[in-house]
């Protein structure tokens, strides 16, 4: 099982900001939401997840947030 643990900061959008399995949805009313792409191929995974998403399986930080140095410490538990 593979456990990301957020860092301290970006709590209020949390994983899914730097997840490349995260799609913007801006609605026509100003609001946004935040759809897990895995949600389509499985059940584990809500489709808007509850913001922030402190831990995740499905997490995969984006290319651009290894560059930026935005990746999340991981836990213990997860193989290097």
């Amino acid at each position: 099982m593979k456990l990301i643990l957020m860092s301290t900061s970006n709590y209020e959008i949390g994983l899914c900001q730097t997840c490349r399995n995260v799609r913007v949805v801006n609605s026509g009313r100003g609001g946004t939401f935040y759809l897990c792409r895995l949600a389509a191929h499985d059940p584990r995974f809500p489709k808007y997840p509850r913001l922030p998403v402190l831990v995740c399986n499905g997490y995969e930080p984006t290319d651009t947030s290894k560059l930026q140095g935005n990746e999340p410490p991981r836990s213990e538990n997860e193989s290097k």
